[in-house]
């Protein structure tokens, strides 16, 4: 499924790194986002509540710091580009948008006085839909690739990390991954596997 006309990774990156300079002019700070760039476009629980509901999608935007960003991009580029191969447009961005929300969704558990931003939700979405997609195009059991892809969770929790917001995204990924992946034809599955098996990563 790759297309040599799009590149959602490279234009998410960019969007990413643009806002990301946008929200150190306006905090005047290139290491951390400032409070007035967070509390407007990061997701603010008590404001999401309130009637905010824009930050559940303006968030995955935005960072916390400099480290925060190139983070995230990383595991971006990685996933992303494993995405490009195998998902058209419309279903990468709805894999990428659809787990991101999912996990900002989730995050509102965490009650009014919870503050979060990044793309990791996405990105986790990402990381669920291609695996998932990978083992079930060829028709192995997928079990493997579930176990994977919550140790790659847990091994990415601690301090400071939104929890729900990776959790939400994966299993979102997954299931998605795993519906592409039984309502594509035959002929495009195999198309894929030869793409996918002579692409460098």
């Amino acid at each position: 499924m790759k297309s040599d006309k799009y590149k959602p990774t490279y234009i998410l990156i960019a969007l990413n790194v643009a806002i990301y300079i946008a929200g150190t002019i306006v905090g005047g700070n290139a290491i951390e986002t400032g409070d007035e760039v967070v509390l407007v476009w990061g997701q603010v629980n008590s404001f999401v509540f309130q009637g905010a509901y824009w930050q559940l999608f303006t968030s995955m935007f935005i960072h916390a710091s400099i480290f925060h960003l190139v983070g995230n991009l990383l595991f971006l580029l990685i996933f992303g580009l494993r995405g490009e191969e195998m998902f058209s447009l419309p279903e990468y961005l709805g894999v990428y948008f659809l787990g991101g929300l999912a996990g900002n969704l989730l995050s509102l558990v965490f009650g009014p006085n919870f503050i979060s931003v990044g793309a990791s939700g996405a990105i986790f979405a990402l990381f669920g839909a291609c695996i998932i997609y990978d083992r079930r195009s060829v028709r192995q059991s997928i079990l493997g690739a579930v176990v994977f892809a919550f140790f790659l969770f847990f091994i990415n929790t601690g301090e400071g990390v939104n929890i729900l917001a990776h959790l939400g995204g994966l299993v979102v990924g997954l299931l998605l991954g795993y519906i592409i992946a039984a309502r594509r034809k035959p002929e495009q599955q195999v198309n894929y596997q030869f793409q996918y098996r002579t692409t460098p990563f």
